[in-house]
């Protein structure tokens, strides 16, 4: 297990003997109260926002200084640095858009690791979708350091990539899930913060391993989404409505999240990114990025993804045709431009 992960194990299981001892559930997260989170983004801000809800004592940094106007308003401290943050935190959780942001947010000038090999906080919580080799090189530079303070229950910090699923409206509402790799101890200590901003948080291994599970999810989801909006074109051109033909798959073999959750059809299901000209929810640009991501991977171990790939070279193009700000949803228009679309 190694010393590290033995002095987490350790942590728990006090904090297990604690609970049996009868001690509250406020002294028990104690130790993951002050939260520093970096990345206000579509995702991100949500995330914050219900950490605060929940109690936790959150500080705030982004590059946009509009978005953190907006959290400095409503009381919630913001800092000019991810180091700053970091100087008055128990835990990091960060949410950037790619690889480079986080390994700037960790590595570069005014960064998480600035203040070289003594470190505040002891958890750092990734949930980022990034390729497994960033994760695990930002775990490997975490568990080489150490802490400005030794704690009772721990003189080591620890790494944990926690990517996501569920999109901007689980992210609001808190029913995200959360797909983590590294040490099992830091993912038992850390599942209560998780679950304040998800429904769902599922264990998947060592380091990068979370990583690995959201491109992999990605992936099947931008096929997915591009097989329905195919089928729903194929319909309409056929003379069926989108409408009943999503009540027929909604009830059939073809049901999915891509049909009954975030129907790509303008005008069939209210909530969603189809229903207002695809603004807002996951765009087009970030799918291309986290299928170039798996694609990247799969190359490295010498995996062939023919779906993958194609759906990957459909994505790029819906960028260049100037839809990369659009959800990804709007792939539908790649099939299909009819007027009668319900």
């Amino acid at each position: 297990m190694g010393v590290v992960g033995w002095r987490v194990r350790s942590m728990v299981q006090q904090w297990g003997w604690n609970c049996r001892r009868g001690l509250s559930s406020a002294a028990v997260r104690s130790q993951l109260e002050n939260v520093g989170f970096i990345g206000l983004g579509n995702m991100g801000a949500h995330m914050a926002r219900n950490l605060v809800m929940a109690g936790y004592k959150v500080t705030v940094h982004d590059i946009n200084e509009n978005t953190m106007k907006k959290f400095s308003d409503d009381g919630i401290p913001t800092k000019q640095s991810p180091l700053e943050v970091s100087e008055s935190s128990d835990v990091i959780i960060t949410m950037l858009p790619s690889s480079a942001h986080v390994l700037d947010v960790y590595n570069g000038q005014n960064g998480l690791l600035a203040d070289g090999a003594n470190l505040g906080p002891w958890l750092y919580i990734d949930s980022s979708t990034v390729d497994p080799q960033t994760s695990r090189k930002i775990s490997m530079d975490i568990s080489r350091c150490t802490l400005k303070e030794n704690k009772a229950y721990n003189d080591k910090p620890v790494m944990l990539d926690a990517p996501v699923s569920g999109g901007v409206p689980a992210a609001e509402a808190g029913k995200l899930t959360f797909m983590v790799g590294g040490l099992e101890e830091a993912y038992l200590a850390a599942k209560p913060l998780l679950l304040s901003m998800g429904k769902n948080a599922i264990y998947c291994g060592g380091p990068g391993n979370g990583s690995v599970a959201k491109i992999c999810n990605n992936m099947a989801m931008a096929i997915s989404m591009l097989g329905v909006s195919e089928a729903f074109a194929l319909g309409q051109n056929l003379g069926i409505k989108a409408s009943v033909l999503t009540d027929i798959f909604n009830c059939s073999s073809a049901r999915c999240w891509s049909s009954d959750t975030y129907n790509p059809v303008p005008g069939v299901m209210m909530g969603v990114p189809s229903s207002r000209n695809y603004d807002g929810g996951f765009t087009s640009k970030l799918m291309t990025k986290d299928l170039d991501l798996a694609m990247v991977s799969a190359s490295g171990v010498g995996f062939k993804c023919p779906f993958g790939s194609q759906a990957f070279e459909i994505y790029r193009k819906l960028c260049a045709d100037g839809c990369e700000l659009k959800d990804f949803s709007c792939a539908f228009r790649h099939y299909y431009d009819g007027k009668d679309e319900n």
